[in-house]
């Protein structure tokens, strides 16, 4: 599923239920259009949460966790979105014959109805909001789930022609019951639930602005698949959030892994400065979906800058097949290149995979898009990335120029927050 599958047909099945419940002499009105956004933001919110519980099936149903979070992050937007109209226009009509869910008084019901445009708000905007640091923006963003129960308080206790026992309100509830269970699991049982397994620091090496972490794990270690990731987690002071890194590795028989992290924000830094050897950390994991495109195919991989990690995994990967049909485009800041090229050149050319370094702008890659296009119908070029958007952007420039489709082009989000 794609982001605005889930945007459009939540809203399509919210229209379609609520419009059953009224008079159809009413539907164009502000009001019924005001009901539809403010049970659609509703919606959202309910599914954005349950989104957020990172429950397999979830995963595999939208392709990876990355699209996930995508989803998660515009859910958001369209919900308040959609409930600031509701706010400013009334969403009921003396013909409805509308009654409270639950019976309040008018104090109370309309107190709920202002914080739960007050807690979506503030739940969007601390999302978005960038210059918040991670580690307090982590714990500003759990209070997600309760703030959730304030916006489900609005919708029983308003006057609407919802009740619990039609199509509306089966699957208000449905939702709203999924959401509430997605936001507790991951509140209070993720921690205990997700963990892949602890493990300890085996080898740190620093260079630069760059980290690379070797961990063993202390028992079982966990089975991953090449490009997918997992949540780091120290356990030391100041560096327990869990955040996302590309494991840099293939499996192995001793469980070992590898990250390969740049520091760049302000956790990132401070796990530059303080990790050491022996350090203990719990991983919770793997997630991901960034596979190899069938094998057979012509296929180039872009790594931009860190996200050059799925692809060393790649490379590592013993039980894969033939890599003589395979060019790595390693674009990088000679300042900041790590691993090395020379480094990146003798793993790839080991595994018989062509190796191109772009240093700077993307004059390597677009020769290497425009010269493997010409030795190779277009149409049987898979191109596989990792890296900032602004790169994925002009990759997409050059395979339009190239007449690459667009649908041979496999990437995975380069950030969640």
């Amino acid at each position: 599923m794609r982001t605005w599958h889930t945007i459009v047909g939540i809203l399509l099945i919210t229209t379609c239920t609520l419009l059953l419940e009224i008079p159809s002499d009413t539907w164009l009105s502000s009001a019924t259009l005001s009901l539809i956004l403010g049970s659609a933001a509703l919606a959202y919110m309910a599914v954005s949460c349950l989104l957020a519980a990172r429950w397999g099936f979830v995963e595999r149903l939208f392709g990876g966790l990355d699209r996930v979070y995508e989803v998660h992050k515009w859910l958001g937007i369209w919900a308040l979105v959609f409930a600031s109209y509701h706010m400013v226009f009334k969403a009921n009509l003396e013909v409805w014959n509308s009654v409270p869910i639950l019976e309040w008084s008018k104090y109370w019901t309309r107190m709920v109805r202002q914080l739960s445009y007050v807690a979506l708000g503030l739940i969007v905007l601390l999302a978005l909001n960038r210059n918040i640091p991670y580690s307090q923006w982590r714990w500003w963003h759990k209070l997600s789930g309760p703030l959730f129960v304030i916006v489900i308080l609005h919708w029983l206790s308003f006057k609407s022609p919802i009740a619990l026992d039609t199509p509306s309100g089966i699957w208000l509830t449905v939702l709203c019951a999924l959401g509430v269970l997605g936001a507790l699991y991951k509140l209070l049982l993720y921690p205990l639930v997700a963990k892949a397994g602890e493990y300890q620091v085996s080898a740190v090496k620093v260079e630069k602005s760059s980290l690379h972490l070797e961990l063993t794990p202390l028992g079982q270690g966990f089975a991953f698949k090449p490009g997918q990731f997992a949540f780091l987690s120290m356990q030391e002071k100041g560096l327990r959030e869990p955040h996302p890194f590309t494991i840099a590795s293939a499996h192995s028989e001793d469980g070992r892994i590898e990250f390969v992290i740049r520091a760049l924000g302000d956790y990132t830094q401070r796990l530059r400065k303080q990790v050491k050897v022996g350090m203990r950390a719990d991983l919770y994991a793997p997630y991901g979906r960034f596979k190899r495109p069938l094998e057979g195919a012509r296929e180039i991989w872009i790594g931009g800058g860190v996200g050059i990690s799925p692809f060393i995994s790649w490379l590592q990967d013993e039980a894969a097949g033939q890599f003589d049909k395979a060019t790595l485009v390693y674009c990088y800041n000679p300042s900041r290149a790590f691993p090395s090229v020379d480094t990146l050149q003798g793993m790839a050319q080991a595994r018989g995979v062509d190796f191109v370094a772009n240093s700077g702008g993307t004059e390597s890659l677009a020769q290497t898009l425009r010269r493997t296009a010409a030795q190779t119908d277009p149409q049987q070029i898979q191109i596989s990335f990792c890296g900032p958007k602004g790169l994925l952007g002009q990759v997409r420039e050059l395979m339009n120029e190239c007449k690459i489709p667009e649908g041979n082009l496999h990437y995975e989000f380069f950030e969640f927050r």
